[in-house]
């Protein structure tokens, strides 16, 4: 059942009107539209509806095609047309042809706007849904996806929807509630920015609390600075730190085994509500604000958080696409600025999240756009932080020079 389904509304047609009350004249335009596309005609049947109330009535008609079929009807009163055709792609790919018979059929009518849709429907092998497309939105209006191998592993947990694929893209990826988390091979654009901007920062970081981030990543990070001495991981989910284990080594790389980690499981607000004791970094490694997370977004969670720095300690976060959702990131900013002294966003794309993605590093007395290049290649050598593929000491600046319209979502 792999295959390609699309759909088609159109208004304000401008065909010769016998196409939109006429069964035979709509039947020899698709015969003609089918053979053109090199589908092949099984079966047809075309019915006209009768006139109401003085107004012709229009034509539904469907042809069965060895590939699968087309169907389509018309409404002369509104001079619309929809339209469906869907292939299979068991034997060979048929998705060309499908396009071609629709695009024929679109100029055929002629209309003024349209509506499309294209559905990419089954999978090679139903067992592991293999090229399954994984389609994310980003706002009401933009969408963005990946193929999938193979699906690993779906499991719905007390909390969400947790999914593991094999991804050709990015290898092994991480999924909650349908928005990525995370994956093998470009981790590092999101993991190493919201940690080491802040940890180099910091003169001398000793601990270190990260709010999320079940699957290990901005713990192994943390865990590279040699000044490090414990990581304490509270993570909501059970089943996030039992998928990240099994599956998601290269992201964590053995952190989980670091004794300098301590993982608490449990809800993050009460967790921190509880805390007693404070650290020199907090990293909020958190699903979107319309999650299970949302009151780890609040002012109020920002303040408690706040009271769980050590002096001249630092919280760093990511606040969302400054192009997809600028009114989150103004809101997420103006909340900050009214808790913290200092506020510093950044920016850079992470190709997992299909976008140009912001950060921002809070505090009340640790500025990281104060640390020059120097003093962060100084300590990057003496913590032995190694293995970075994104960060560098010539990039902690730049990726705090924001572009205009950034800038311009700034309280």
């Amino acid at each position: 059942m792999q295959g390609l389904h699309l759909t088609a509304d159109l208004y304000g047609c401008g065909c010769p009107g016998q196409l939109m009350i006429d069964a035979q004249a709509l039947a020899e335009l698709c015969r003609r539209a089918v053979g053109d596309a090199q589908l092949t005609v099984v079966d047809e049947k075309f019915f006209t509806f009768p006139d109401y109330e003085g107004q012709p009535g229009g034509v539904t008609g469907a042809v069965l095609l060895a590939e699968s079929h087309l169907a389509l009807h018309t409404w002369p009163e509104r001079s619309g047309v929809t339209l469906d055709v869907y292939v299979c792609n068991f034997s060979t790919d048929n998705s060309g042809k499908a396009e071609k018979l629709m695009d024929d059929l679109i100029i055929a009518f002629s209309p003024a706007e349209q509506n499309t849709n294209r559905i990419l429907r089954g999978s090679a092998d139903p067992s592991t849904k293999a090229d399954e497309l994984l389609l994310e939105w980003l706002n009401h209006d933009s969408a963005f996806g990946y193929r999938a191998e193979r699906r690993l592993e779906t499991v719905r947990s007390q909390y969400q929807t947790v999914e593991v694929f094999d991804t050709p893209q990015f290898g092994k990826l991480f999924r909650l509630d349908g928005f990525y988390m995370t994956s093998e091979r470009d981790e590092f654009f999101y993991h190493e920015p919201i940690v080491h901007c802040a940890a180099l920062a910091h003169p001398n970081p000793r601990s270190a609390l990260v709010i999320g981030g079940g699957d290990g990543g901005s713990s192994e990070e943390l865990l590279k600075h040699s000044t490090i001495e414990r990581v304490v991981m509270a993570e909501l989910d059970p089943e996030v730190v039992r998928v990240a284990t099994r599956y998601l080594g290269n992201v964590h790389r053995g952190a989980f085994d670091d004794p300098r980690l301590q993982v608490h499981i449990g809800d993050g607000f009460e967790f921190t509500a509880k805390l007693g004791e404070k650290f020199d970094l907090i990293i909020f490694d958190l699903t979107d604000p319309d999650t299970p997370a949302a009151r780890l977004y609040t002012p109020e969670f920002f303040a408690m958080a706040k009271r769980a720095l050590n002096p001249g300690g630092a919280i760093s976060l990511h606040i969302g696409s400054p192009i997809f959702q600028p009114d989150r990131v103004r809101r997420m900013l103006a909340d900050l600025r009214s808790i913290f002294s200092i506020v510093r966003p950044l920016g850079l794309y992470i190709p997992l999240y299909g976008a140009y993605w912001g950060l921002a590093v809070v505090s009340d007395s640790l500025d990281p756009c104060a640390v020059d290049t120097h003093t962060i290649a100084q300590r990057l050598a003496e913590r032995r932080v190694g293995d970075l593929q994104l960060y560098n000491a010539e990039l902690h600046s730049a990726l705090f020079a924001l572009p205009n319209f950034y800038r311009a979502l700034l309280p």
